[in-house]
């Protein structure tokens, strides 16, 4: 069965928490079976990388804190996963990482999916002292050192940037280990999830022979790497404007022919146009599954 889920609108929402807790529950009461909520932990006056949407992320659109969120819809929901998409871990603690997602995970009985990637945007590395260069060597160590951190409650471990002794968490997670879902978009980082990932987020823009293609090239690539392909998820963006719910449906399922495994609904939009594509979208999810 193919799980739908929903794009917490960070930029378009804004500061109100009743207005987020109401959106939160309205998703979960409507049938959405995740919430995605993205990651930027600073955002500079005007675009500084060299990144075709690098003008979305200056401080006129502002982001929540992923993982104080994450932990506030958790008290509020009850039923809906709730996942990091995507963390930029690198430019994170690994150790308090693992240590918040184990927390949210404890205190929704066992709701956390950590969705990580390398990112893109340099002056956030920069404001948060971290080297940009090989963020991608780093989190594959740090994938390895959070999965320990939740199955061993004593971890002993020594790698190029991350040294544990005879340490670990307390709670540990509900889940042993919490899925991680890798974001990726270049080949390299594509075939490193293949390796490593519980699930792909994949974000192509169309689902299209080249998209089918793309997706069984990774399944090819999760199969070399010795693993099951039937067992790593593929989530794929429904980008959604205007007002158009039985064509949102026909993507969706033209994703799922092509090889996704879930979707996330992402409506584009002010926050109350938001609102009213998540409203009318929803009485179609049963279609999808």
């Amino acid at each position: 069965m193919a799980a739908i889920g929903v794009h917490f609108p960070q930029a378009e929402i804004g500061a109100d928490f009743m207005v987020i807790r109401d959106f939160v529950q309205a998703a979960e009461e409507l049938g959405f079976d995740h919430i995605n909520v993205p990651d930027h932990v600073i955002q500079t006056r005007t675009p500084r990388a060299d990144h075709p949407i690098a003008w979305h992320y200056t401080t006129e659109y502002p982001h929540h804190e992923t993982m104080t969120l994450l932990a506030f819809i958790a008290g509020v929901t009850r039923r809906v996963i709730l996942k990091s998409a995507v963390l930029v871990l690198p430019q994170r603690q690994t150790a308090l990482v693992a240590k918040q997602a184990a927390e949210i995970d404890v205190l929704s009985g066992g709701r956390m999916q950590l969705g990580v990637g390398q990112g893109w945007n340099e002056p956030e590395y920069e404001a948060l002292g971290v080297e940009f260069a090989r963020r991608h060597e780093r989190m594959e160590e740090q994938i390895t050192v959070c999965r320990r951190l939740w199955t061993e409650q004593h971890v002993t471990f020594h790698g190029e940037w991350h040294h544990i002794e005879d340490a670990g968490l307390a709670p540990m997670p509900v889940q042993r280990p919490i899925p991680i879902w890798v974001g990726a978009f270049a080949r390299p980082a594509v075939r490193r999830a293949a390796r490593i990932a519980d699930g792909w987020q994949a974000m192509l823009p169309a689902p299209n022979d080249k998209a089918a293609r793309t997706f069984e090239a990774f399944r090819t690539a999760v199969t070399e790497a010795g693993r099951d392909p039937d067992a790593v998820g593929i989530e794929a963006t429904l980008w959604a404007t205007g007002d158009e719910p039985q064509k949102w449906v026909d993507e969706a399922r033209a994703w799922l022919a092509v090889g996704a495994t879930q979707i996330v609904f992402r409506p584009q939009g002010t926050f109350a146009e938001i609102e009213r594509a998540v409203s009318a979208f929803a009485p179609l999810l049963d279609e999808l599954r």
